[in-house]
């Protein structure tokens, strides 16, 4: 919990300091609010954010709610604004910034840390799969890889490059850039199908979490890294990121890389830890999650 009001303590100070910025300067308040009356805004924003924020930092719950509902709040709508009129594109950043570090502190003043668990509930909960196919398991998972793939790599990183350009927070790439990411592209989509084949032929399952292997695998590239499918997929991120030539997606793809590993990877560890016991442990000590070995470790399926 200490950890959240001190975050809300930091949001207050910060959020002063924004403010005299706003009054003092004229850069501050053009790149951030745009054409909106500044006396306006702060006279729901100082209460609501700054004081709202120096409440929470006490420890009281409720004005952690109110504080971190009116800055998401101000996120969608300075994030509209800021679309419609190609204005205060700074002031999205921070604000969306803000919103996404108020929900993480709210999180830890209200339940006294932050409920990940939430993020594996419902239709996203580990299961086991029930079909036993290898041919099945490969097309849901060449399935999963286009549905995810397009979203995630196409989709979303489109969607933010747009913005970025619509904010007016572009900032040019040179061609060499662009190229090297098309290269790494290629080699972590190559990682990614591989893994994924490898878990489908080998594991009786698929890498969605409702339908997970029924078998630890630990042949193919699992041999060097714990994870490859998770870093294929985080590598592809950064790599479109160069490829579109936008800032925006490669923060995307590294606060990607930071949800999965301190929110996903752990609950999947347990998971695995609960099914495959004394064998996923052994796994688990012998090759690492982040960093590939360059001598594949002589492991056996169980």
């Amino acid at each position: 919990m200490r950890w959240g009001r001190a975050y809300f303590a930091i949001q207050a100070l910060a959020g002063a300091a924004w403010w005299i910025g706003v009054f003092a300067s004229p850069l501050v308040r053009e790149t951030t609010l745009g054409g909106l009356d500044p006396v306006l805004v702060a006279a729901f924003d100082i209460p609501l954010f700054v004081a709202g924020s120096a409440v929470a930092a006490l420890g009281l719950r409720w004005a952690a709610v109110v504080t971190t509902s009116w800055t998401i709040l101000v996120a969608v709508g300075l994030a509209g604004y800021a679309t419609v009129t190609t204005e205060a594109g700074w002031g999205v950043v921070l604000m969306i910034a803000a919103a996404g570090a108020s929900l993480v502190a709210l999180g830890l003043v209200v339940y006294g840390r932050v409920p990940t668990a939430w993020i594996i509930a419902g239709p996203f909960a580990f299961r086991p799969s029930t079909r036993s196919g290898v041919a099945t398991n490969l097309a849901t998972t060449f399935g999963q890889i286009v549905l995810f793939w397009g979203f995630f790599l196409g989709v979303a990183p489109v969607v933010l490059s747009l913005l970025e350009k619509r904010w007016q927070l572009a900032i040019p790439f040179s061609p060499v850039v662009i190229g090297t990411g098309v290269v790494i592209l290629v080699l972590a989509s190559v990682l990614g199908i591989w893994s994924g084949v490898t878990m489908s032929a080998l594991g009786r399952g698929t890498p969605l979490p409702s339908a997970m292997p029924n078998s630890l695998v630990v042949a193919g590239p699992y041999r060097f890294i714990r994870n490859p499918m998770a870093v294929a997929g985080l590598v592809q991120g950064f790599a479109v990121g160069l490829i579109s030539s936008s800032w925006l997606v490669l923060v995307y793809a590294v606060l990607g890389s930071v949800l999965w590993n301190y929110a996903v990877r752990p609950l999947e560890e347990v998971d695995l830890e609960q099914r495959f016991g004394e064998d996923y442990r052994r796994y688990r000590d012998r090759v690492r999650c982040w960093v590939p070995r360059l001598r594949a470790q002589t492991l056996t399926d169980s």
